[in-house]
């Protein structure tokens, strides 16, 4: 069973980073696009950065110049470095893998989300 693991959300000040990681298990990770997602309380869950099997990346404009994702596939692992943080990038960060097939099958894998809180 596909498993994605979050870590290294908490507590911060503005203007503080963070960086979460999220380990993946039972998955041919190298093949799949990894991105995280965020939802705040009361608003929908949007995207926050992607970054393709080939390793090309693309942001949400919120978070631009201020985010960068990377992967590791040695390790199963994608990571979201957060710096000069906002109370407005609080929210709960989901980690996401996504793999669609030759003959169109859809492989879409969600992890169990990690708390980020940035205090003003």
């Amino acid at each position: 069973q596909v498993q994605l693991v979050e870590s290294g959300g908490g507590l911060v000040q503005a203007g503080g980073s963070l960086r979460l990681s999220c380990a993946a298990s039972q998955i041919a990770f190298s093949i799949y696009d990894m991105a995280w997602h965020r939802q705040a309380p009361g608003k929908q869950r949007e995207l926050v950065a992607r970054i393709i099997s080939g390793g090309s990346t693309n942001y949400a404009d919120s978070v631009k110049g201020r985010f960068t994702i990377s992967r590791d596939n040695a390790k199963k692992t994608v990571y979201l470095q957060m710096n000069s943080l906002k109370p407005e990038d609080t929210a709960e960060y989901y980690c996401n893998a996504k793999f669609r097939s030759g003959w169109g099958q859809l492989n879409d894998h969600w992890g169990q989300g990690t708390q980020v809180t940035v205090s003003s």
